[in-house]
């Protein structure tokens, strides 16, 4: 799979941009400002629907504008897809494929499959669980897009599962008056068994690829692996937010479910005295561990960048063997600047061989000598030369 061409209007500061791709290594140079990230970014959403830099779809849209247009014509084993993306403030986004409207904007997902490793992936390691819960609810949407469903029908049951308990909080309700509640009990345990079920099932299936590839990246003969830890099968302590979690390791649905309503019912006075949703895949954790040890506070600055490099090109390799359309697009936006010496060519020698690649880079320096790749000068204003 690679893109032949993108298009945008008004994305990010790119009032208008036509961009003819070609299979192997792109490399867009421009100083920070000029706008060469955007340019991938726009590729890199609609792989998933989301930015890998800003939360939500509004930032993108040019300011001063109030709808945005990526465009992509992508080619794969003799046939071409045309994907057109059309973003809204205010108004419900729409998209086509081959200039038939989808259902669902969700739809395209899976069209144009790609990864991105950026600077920002260092948090996958030492930031915030709910980085870690994006990381890999993003691979599980690209290797199976109606996961996508899945989680929006759970985040919708968990806010307004969350309004009730609000609501029973403030008025005092008991008895009869929390009977809504039971049938959001059952829609949280249906979406959230399956999600946490398919959480664990991926983590599994990715720790091979991450081995391999943390041992490609860091020259280094290391243990890694991922696991879930979970708020059904932990005795937790809501007095306290970092308590520790159990690993949930078991991916079978029925097993889950039932562990959920189990802990639901455990957990229902204290979610009523506090007024909000104590359990569920939305408050799990993607531990990953070197030697054993937490990644998090036991790995050197060298051994987190090698995680997170590891963990994108595992991404790569499990999208590769699970898709019916090749290798997906692989961007490394802003990347090789970040690296040693080491890291930086060991990097080049393991994407170099990708269907097609994209690279920012402040300039062309930054990037290994190695790399031989077609060249986008982007210029103040958003002006592409190349």
């Amino acid at each position: 799979m690679h893109v032949k061409h993108l298009s945008l209007a008004n994305f990010r500061n790119h009032a208008s941009a036509e961009v003819a791709l070609q299979p192997g290594l792109n490399l867009f140079i421009g100083e920070n400002g000029n706008g060469k990230t955007n340019i991938v970014e726009a590729i890199g959403f609609l792989s998933t629907l989301n930015s890998h830099r800003v939360v939500g779809y509004e930032a993108l849209i040019a300011r001063d504008q109030n709808s945005s247009v990526i465009r992509a014509l992508a080619h794969n084993e003799g046939r071409d897809v045309l994907v057109e993306f059309e973003l809204h403030k205010g108004l419900p986004n729409r998209a086509r494929i081959n200039k038939s409207n989808v259902a669902r904007t969700r739809d395209v997902i899976g069209t144009i499959p790609s990864v991105t490793f950026a600077p920002e992936d260092i948090e996958l390691v030492k930031g915030q669980p709910g980085d870690r819960r994006k990381f890999i609810d993003e691979l599980l949407v690209q290797l199976s897009p109606r996961f996508a469903g899945v989680i929006s029908d759970y985040e919708r049951v968990l806010k307004q599962r969350n309004t009730l308990l609000r609501t029973a909080k403030q008025t005092g309700a008991k008895g009869t008056a929390l009977a809504t509640l039971d049938a959001w009990d059952d829609q949280l345990v249906k979406f959230g068994a399956e999600l946490s079920a398919a959480r664990v099932d991926l983590a599994a299936k990715i720790t091979p690829a991450l081995r391999e590839a943390y041992r490609s990246i860091s020259n280094q003969d290391q243990t890694v692996s991922i696991t879930i830890k979970s708020t059904l099968v932990s005795a937790l302590s809501f007095d306290d937010a970092d308590a520790d979690l159990a690993e949930l390791s078991d991916a079978d649905y029925e097993a889950i479910a039932q562990q959920f309503r189990d802990k639901l019912a455990e957990v229902r006075p204290k979610e009523l005295e506090r007024g909000i949703t104590l359990i569920g895949p939305h408050r799990d954790d993607l531990v990953l561990t070197l030697n054993e040890m937490p990644a998090k506070s036991h790995a050197s600055s060298g051994e987190i960048w090698s995680y997170a490099i590891a963990l994108r090109l595992a991404s790569l390799a499990l999208i590769r063997e699970s898709s019916h359309i090749g290798d997906p697009v692989l961007i490394l936006d802003d990347v090789f600047a970040t690296l040693d010496a080491g890291r930086r060519d060991r990097l080049a020698n393991l994407v170099a061989s990708n269907e097609q690649v994209l690279i920012t880079a402040a300039v062309a320096e930054d990037v290994p000598s190695s790399l031989k790749a077609k060249v986008f000068q982007v210029k103040k204003g958003g002006e592409i030369d190349g």
